[in-house]
């Protein structure tokens, strides 16, 4: 097996909540047996869940990412992805799509953005975090 980016969506089932769905979510792509995750957010409203992009190294990576694990009974889909071999190639691609699709980058974006207390990215960073 060569190196290749999964996207993996998945979706709790009925009777789930949005904070529990989180928790499950994030202790899923926290297993490192799954390759290394290079992305993931969670749905805003119904359903609830999120997506999640891991580069996978291996068969054994591979079929970790099958394993429901702490999403018991969640319906999910992996799907392998064409372009982001790896998680460098996934960021490559993100940076290819907005320069070729919309003549703009993540830089000029970054620069353009109002500052906004909602975007934690803008104060991840800043002294007030701890």
């Amino acid at each position: 097996m060569k190196d290749r980016c999964y996207l993996v969506y998945a979706r709790a089932p009925a009777g789930v909540g949005a904070a529990e769905a989180n928790d499950l979510l994030n202790e899923y792509i926290e297993d490192r047996a799954r390759g290394t995750v290079a992305f993931h957010d969670h749905f805003v409203g119904r359903p609830h869940g999120g997506v999640a992009v891991f580069h996978v190294r291996d068969d054994g990576e591979l079929a970790k990412l099958d394993d429901l694990g702490p999403l018991g009974e969640w319906e999910l889909s992996v799907h392998p992805l064409t372009f982001s071999l790896t998680a460098v190639g996934f960021a490559a691609q993100t940076e290819l799509t907005l320069e070729g699709y919309r003549d703009t980058s993540i830089e000029e974006l970054r620069a353009a953005e109002p500052a906004d207390k909602r975007y934690w990215w803008q104060h991840r960073n800043s002294s007030s975090d701890g």
